[in-house]
């Protein structure tokens, strides 16, 4: 090839990137979808979705009134995992825990000082287990209360641990337990794909149904020429709406970032390749807004959400489902930025996850444009 043979390679390539931005700026919902729907979706997760349990609502049974009875009870009022309120038998305690305006019962029994100064005191929790996960960060919460009670007491009075191990807990890169900072970074799984796969699924749909395609092969043109006019535009949309979901994320949910932004973005870019080729590669396939949108949806969208480990863990699925999680993009994008976010530059977890996704973009698109010279031969 000529110098200006690759000169015109290079014009063409400018020619038709140009034409697909201005086309991309014209349609306001390639906006919103680039740069709203981020800031919209982080939000609505960030401030709508939860797994943490705080402020529960929970009933503790005075059965007892003495000093380490209400010793107990100001362990529960002064944590931030729940919301006590005194009531005086069980029976008012179940009546509130059926009614759902308890999420759980502590019961001190009448014995309660008497058994603690004889060494085998015991204080019984009830939960209402109809949300099985919910009920055990509860109990486990109630657990803690009781432990840093005791651990108080302990100090107050003097009392020796008679136990030969004791066992000090340590909790790395979410010392908090804030479900906030596993759960951002994920959604950008969601954004990133939303953008890369559903979005230009639909656009390169909708010109296959107008035939702005028929057109394009009347000219000089080659496969991959449109291909890369194609990925640029919403890679660049893709990029910003990125930048405003990171920078969400950091200023108004406090998410640290404690590995590099570069690798952050590097690794972001990446993906967003592998997004943008799986929505080229369905709109090729389809030539139908219709059926793109939906193969879209089930193929990219779902699996993301439910499949990667964003809010699922993957080591908790049965083996067969686990074992389709290893050919979703999504699972690597999602480990990188967890780890990318809490842990730092572990290159460990980094490298292999990065040069799977490499592996994929490739695949993809050229998977994509082998298709693409089929359909113009």
């Amino acid at each position: 090839m000529t110098e200006k043979d690759k000169f015109e390679k290079v014009r063409r390539i400018i020619a038709m990137s140009r034409k697909e931005t201005r086309q991309m700026l014209r349609d306001p919902s390639s906006i919103a979808l680039g740069m709203v729907l981020p800031l919209l979706l982080i939000l609505l997760f960030g401030y709508g979705l939860s797994l943490d349990a705080k402020h529960v609502p929970i009933a503790v049974v005075m059965e007892d009134h003495s000093p380490a009875a209400q010793s107990v009870w100001g362990a529960f009022a002064g944590s931030r995992y729940f919301r006590p309120r005194a009531v005086n038998s069980m029976f008012r305690a179940d009546k509130l825990l059926s009614a759902g305006r308890v999420d759980g019962i502590v019961r001190l029994r009448h014995e309660f000082s008497r058994d603690l100064h004889a060494g085998h005191a015991k204080i019984q929790f009830t939960a209402n287990s109809i949300d099985a996960n919910r009920a055990r960060l509860v109990e486990n919460y109630a657990r803690g209360v009781v432990a840093a009670w005791l651990a108080q007491r302990q100090l107050t009075h003097g009392w020796h641990d008679d136990q030969p191990v004791a066992i000090q807990q340590q909790i790395w890169f979410n010392r908090g337990l804030v479900s906030r900072y596993f759960l951002v970074p994920g959604l950008l799984v969601l954004i990133m794909t939303l953008i890369g796969a559903l979005m230009t699924a639909l656009v390169v749909a909708r010109e296959w149904e107008r035939g702005t395609f028929e057109a394009l092969f009347a000219t000089p043109v080659e496969p991959t020429e449109i291909i890369i006019s194609k990925i640029i535009p919403y890679f660049c949309l893709g990029m910003i709406g990125l930048a405003i979901a990171v920078t969400a994320s950091r200023l108004l949910f406090h998410v640290p970032i404690r590995g590099s932004l570069g690798v952050l973005f590097l690794v972001s870019a990446l993906y967003l390749l592998v997004a943008l080729g799986m929505g080229l590669l369905i709109s090729t396939r389809t030539k139908n807004q219709f059926i793109a949108s939906q193969a879209a949806l089930l193929l990219t969208f779902l699996p993301a959400m439910m499949l990667s480990g964003f809010i699922f863990d993957i080591r908790s699925m049965p083996p067969a489902i686990a074992a389709i999680t290893y050919v979703l993009p999504a699972r690597y994008f999602v480990a990188l930025l967890q780890t990318l976010f809490l842990a730092g530059d572990i290159w460990s977890v980094i490298l292999p996850n990065t040069a799977i996704l490499m592996l994929m973009a490739v695949l993809l698109l050229g998977m994509t444009r082998r298709l693409l010279v089929k359909r113009l031969q």
